[in-house]
């Protein structure tokens, strides 16, 4: 099954060896998220900020691949 490496600007980049996600036929594997900011690279302060940024990012990611929420299990 091919594979196809999913890369977006509003999320954080990828550092190291790993990718924002992948997908495989129909399903998208998403890495974990951080709370950085993908403008700064730097890690937003305060909890609520934190959990809303890591949100944000996987968000970014799941559109990029050309999905949403509402299709994550």
């Amino acid at each position: 099954m091919p594979r196809k490496i999913i890369v977006t600007e509003h999320a954080p980049a990828a550092i190291g060896t790993y990718s924002q996600a992948v997908k495989c036929g129909d399903t998208v594997y998403l890495s974990g998220q951080i709370p950085l900011d993908p403008a700064t690279m730097q890690i937003v302060e305060g909890i609520e900020a934190q959990v809303r940024r890591v949100f944000d990012n996987l968000q970014a990611v799941c559109e990029a691949a050309g999905g949403s929420f509402a299709q994550v299990a």
